[in-house]
């Protein structure tokens, strides 16, 4: 490993304890440190629904570990959790990939054991995947740059390491990054909780921006990058993320500012043709009216929570994979780094 795979990298967020999983609980952060213990697999699925774990790959990851627990509690359990954990959440393409994976060993007459190795597979390709994105990632940023980042997309949302932020970790550590920033990312605000909890705890400078500063920090020229997360990566490059990375990716277009996304091929749909056919969270509109149980706005008054967006490939200057960066991404180059011809 280099010295990028080991700095900057000490939260664990989703730990197998074999007999239960334990989560650590993201609605809580950055206040309180607290796990959650599951030991069913609907505790998963609704861990996953409630938010606690949060993060395409994370997602998938506790949703195979939730197969596991459903196995221990007898093979007739486990067809119907998979059709409880899948319904969880409905965008992150992670979930259905880590639950189709762990379908066809229990397809094949895998037994507790397999499926315990599957999903222990699973976490462990992750980890290895953000370390090679890593790496791939900070190569293209040119020393003494700036980034802007979004969401959270760190050890917290994925096996370790990150995505986005694993190659801003990695960037950090090879003396690539001089600045980073955070938008707040409303409404769980993601990014001011959860992020900047992350860097701060592993030792990186970082910066806090409200979501609607983001276009002002460009003009300044304090950023050359916005390095974001993805959901769902359709087969022509189209990119589902946390709602507001288009906003991002219009106005760093109008800038000059390039804009990355990392993902794991995972994340990749080839079933999903482009971006239209991405279907959008919507979440209650409860949660833009208030916060920690606190009312914030005028009774009566209504909201619409969409809680992803999609992001047109013609906006993207690089999508970093573990198995390779596609610059100006399009359907043919996707498919040609993914081998699909």
């Amino acid at each position: 490993m280099t010295a990028a795979d080991t700095a900057h990298d000490s939260i664990r967020a989703v730990l197998w304890q074999g007999d239960h999983l334990r989560l650590l609980d993201q609605r809580l952060l950055p206040m309180q440190e607290q796990y959650l213990d599951c030991r069913s697999a609907d505790e998963v699925a609704a861990a996953i629904r409630d938010l606690a774990v949060r993060g395409a790959p994370a997602i998938g990851i506790a949703a195979a570990w939730g197969v596991v627990l459903a196995a221990q509690a007898g093979r007739a359990e486990v067809l119907a959790a998979c059709a409880r954990l899948r319904a969880a959440r409905p965008t992150a393409v992670n979930l259905m990939w880590a639950l189709d994976r762990m379908q066809v060993v229990l397809g094949a007459g895998g037994d507790l054991t397999a499926l315990t190795r599957e999903a222990q597979a699973i976490q462990d390709e992750d980890l290895a995947a953000n370390r090679r994105m890593g790496e791939r990632g900070a190569a293209l940023i040119a020393p003494g740059s700036g980034v802007l980042t979004h969401c959270n997309t760190g050890s917290l949302a994925t096996a370790g390491f990150g995505t986005a932020l694993g190659v801003i970790r990695a960037g950090v550590a090879a003396g690539r990054i001089a600045r980073v920033f955070a938008g707040e990312t409303r409404p769980w605000l993601q990014g001011a909780r959860l992020t900047m909890w992350e860097l701060l705890r592993d030792g990186i400078d970082a910066t806090l921006i409200a979501d609607s500063a983001a276009a002002h920090l460009m003009k300044s020229g304090q950023v050359q990058w916005v390095i974001v997360g993805a959901d769902r990566i359709a087969a022509n490059g189209d990119t589902a993320n946390k709602i507001g990375t288009c906003q991002l990716a219009i106005s760093a277009r109008h800038h000059g500012v390039r804009f990355m996304v990392v993902a794991p091929t995972s994340t990749v749909d080839f079933a999903t043709a482009g971006g239209e056919d991405i279907e959008i969270e919507l979440r209650a509109g409860d949660e833009l009216l208030g916060y920690a149980g606190t009312r914030t706005v005028v009774a009566g008054a209504k909201a619409w929570n969409p809680v992803f967006d999609v992001t047109p490939a013609t906006l993207i200057d690089a999508i970093v994979t573990e198995r390779g960066v596609v610059e100006c991404p399009d359907a043919a180059r996707m498919a040609a780094l993914l081998g699909r011809y």
